[in-house]
């Protein structure tokens, strides 16, 4: 059973350990807690050199020291605070950094609310469970065999057809129904290559609809897409060896995850509204009437200095971009105002919480939109963004190459 050692503050007395547990258990994992006793705390305090007020935090601490120091024995780290504790989450960045500068355990960040149940928790638990599990099939680097890989995402669904190492073909159609838009995307995938899904050595399924579509086709590997799209990207990336970072600003929610030798170590996920993901950019384009792919060349010949759109919120961000239309404001400048919108949003809610690592690999459609890569580059200082090929596809990918390691194996 893989260990998941869990280092964090008021999960106790908010209500929120029970649910932390139970999306553990779901995925075959024990969630333990670091020891920590009375002397031990002020001790690994001290050690750590971070001043705060709370005796809570305090104990937060010891406890991630404990398990740096191998006190405690665990395969991975859940690292989790209130949303609510500014104190808490300074902290939470700074225990981040310490596990992984002095481990090599997989870690994962969280803020939770009262509210938080353990299916918003599953997609996490499921990820460091399988990094555990799954090391040796994600260390995998090459694709071998005849597979296909399908990513049901919350916009769109994307196949792909791998023959030894190449992508072969690919479908692309707007999710509806799950089960249907898997089906057209198979047929677009397969449409041109001369074989049929009777050809087939192997099924790899990833998404928010994995568990529909992997059951109904029977699929050899069914994933998250946390552990699945990275490894897409750096295969697509050709950076397999090293470190490098991989965003994905989806429909739904936005992906930031560090990778050392194609296996991911550290992944923050969420956002706070939709005003930060793919979404409000595709409302954007629809009120500039152009073309979700048009918008990042209009955006490319504007100044976002010219419009103000900065809202968390996908309302009000477009009651903003309507605003700002009706000012004068030009398409241009309306469209790269969107895009850096986005771009610093995904900063202050996800990229502040990991240490980027160069390279930076953007995948996902959005990839595809010029001036949104380009506003993350201006707002990361500048440095060079990698769009792979096949960027859009990139969850399918990971899902042909990682199945192809499974062939015989038996496992799903």
């Amino acid at each position: 059973m893989v260990k998941i050692a869990q280092i964090s503050c008021g999960t106790d007395y908010s209500g929120v350990q029970k649910e932390i547990e139970k999306a553990a258990s779901t995925f075959g994992a024990e969630i333990v807690i670091p020891e920590a006793d009375l002397d031990y705390i002020d001790e690994a305090y001290e050690k750590f050199g971070f001043n705060c007020a709370s005796s809570s935090i305090r104990l937060m601490i010891a406890r991630a020291m404990s398990l740096v120091e191998g006190k405690t024995d665990a395969d991975a780290v859940f690292i989790a605070t209130c949303f609510r504790c500014a104190e808490g989450a300074l902290v939470r960045n700074e225990i981040r950094r310490f596990i992984q500068q002095n481990t090599r355990l997989p870690v994962v960040t969280y803020s939770f609310t009262e509210r938080t149940k353990a299916d918003e928790l599953f997609i996490r638990m499921e990820a460091l469970a399988t990094i555990v599990a799954r090391k040796s099939i994600l260390a995998r680097e090459k694709q071998e065999g005849l597979t296909l890989g399908i990513d049901s995402g919350s916009t769109t669904t994307k196949v792909v057809l791998m023959e030894d190492n190449e992508v072969i073909g690919t479908g692309w159609v707007p999710t509806t129904d799950v089960l249907g838009s898997a089906e057209k995307g198979i047929e677009e995938a397969l449409t041109g290559t001369g074989y049929q899904m009777k050809d087939l050595e192997g099924i790899g399924v990833t998404g928010y609809g994995r568990l529909t579509i992997g059951k109904h086709y029977n699929a050899d590997l069914i994933q998250e897409e946390l552990s699945v799209n990275s490894k897409g990207a750096v295969f697509l990336a050709d950076h397999q060896k090293g470190e490098a970072t991989v965003l994905d600003i989806g429909g739904m929610d936005n992906k930031v995850i560090t990778v050392n030798d194609g296996i991911p170590d550290n992944f923050t996920m969420g956002g706070i509204c939709a005003g930060a993901s793919g979404r409000f950019l595709e409302i954007t384009a629809r009120r500039l009437g152009v073309e979700i792919d048009e918008l990042g060349s209009l955006a490319m010949k504007g100044d976002y200095k010219k419009a103000l759109l900065n809202s968390y919120c996908i309302v009000f961000g477009i009651q903003d971009l309507v605003t700002a239309l009706a000012a004068g404001t030009s398409r241009e400048d309306a469209a790269a105002a969107a895009c850096h919108s986005v771009a610093e949003q995904v900063y202050e809610q996800q990229l502040q919480e990991i240490d980027v690592r160069e390279p930076l690999i953007q995948v996902g459609g959005t990839s595809l939109i010029e001036g949104l890569v380009s506003a993350v580059s201006e707002i990361l200082g500048g440095i060079d963004v990698i769009v792979p090929p096949y960027s859009q596809h990139i969850g399918a990918v990971g899902a042909a190459l990682l199945v192809s390691g499974m062939r015989g194996a038996g496992e799903g």
